[in-house]
């Protein structure tokens, strides 16, 4: 009998544990929205210009998102992620396939995804001229924070929940998403003025924090996956990351491929998308959120 009493209190132990873990796997029946999959169609609506800017060669860019929704949703707020792309901030492009993949996924849960273009720099980061590395990391950031106010400006047209905004990335994406989240009080140059700038939960594969600033108690928590072979983004600039928010007392979760090098989002797909949807469902408390 105390063996049975014993099994039972270690497996409600273990769901406890579960629940309360940032990557734990949110409780309720199924289909839970925002968990699981509960529409079979995305809607993808290409190219809404959602601002626009002057990049350091001093030409104007249209800068552009695509959009994927849930077909046939109805509900009037939902949460949404703003998904960044890489390519060292000179190349890249919203259709990299890892983001349309993560943008889909969302979408059949019932977030309102978009994928956006950003400024580039021509010599790209690490290159030539340093300067203009350094000013086209905080041009990237400071897109990210437009594309995220122009959802809260947008929110009753495209029917978006402007408490509950996330974002992510992969490399360059994935530093613009960080730098993001630890900038809401920096928000930069940019349209819609007026409106936040700041997000609720940060996913980073193969990036980190760089120039955004110091790291303070306000800033959004963040999950992390990051190899220890990664040759682009060191796996040391990840863990300095997780060392400054975990100082200034923000949550920062890391999970660490060992051997695995930059950006291998096909080889640890299913751990990515479960993670980082049970990471953005908690800390967005989402249980809490429109159905």
């Amino acid at each position: 009998m105390m063996r049975r009493v014993l099994v039972v209190a270690m497996f409600v132990l273990g769901l406890v544990a579960t629940a309360c873990s940032p990557i734990g796997t949110p409780p309720g029946p199924a289909p839970l929205r925002y968990r699981d999959d509960v529409f079979t169609g995305v809607t993808k609506t290409a190219d809404i210009t959602y601002g626009s800017a002057v990049n350091q060669a001093g030409q104007t860019v249209t800068l552009r998102m695509d959009m994927y929704q849930p077909t046939g949703d109805t509900v009037a707020a939902r949460p949404a992620i703003v998904w960044v792309h890489g390519g060292s901030f000179c190349c890249g492009d919203k259709t990299s396939p890892e983001l349309v993949d993560e943008a889909n996924y969302f979408a059949r849960k019932g977030y309102v995804n978009v994928s956006i273009n950003y400024r580039l720099v021509a010599s790209g980061c690490p290159g030539s001229d340093v300067n203009a590395c350094v000013t086209g990391i905080a041009q990237a950031r400071e897109d990210a924070q437009t594309a995220v106010r122009f959802l809260r400006a947008n929110a009753s047209r495209y029917r978006i929940d402007s408490g509950r905004i996330a974002i992510g990335g992969s490399s360059a994406g994935a530093i613009t998403a960080l730098n993001v989240g630890y900038s809401p009080e920096n928000p930069g140059p940019g349209q819609w003025q007026g409106h936040s700038s700041a997000v609720g939960a940060v996913q980073s594969l193969s990036g980190a924090e760089l120039a955004s600033g110091p790291i303070d108690a306000n800033d959004a928590p963040a999950l992390l996956f990051h190899g220890t072979a990664d040759g682009a983004v060191p796996y040391a600039w990840a863990t300095s990351t997780v060392e400054r928010a975990e100082a200034a007392g923000v949550l920062i979760v890391l999970r660490t491929w060992e051997g695995a090098g930059h950006v291998p989002y096909t080889q640890f797909r299913d751990q990515i998308l479960t993670e980082t949807r049970n990471f953005f469902y908690n800390q967005m408390d989402l249980a809490q959120a429109a159905r």
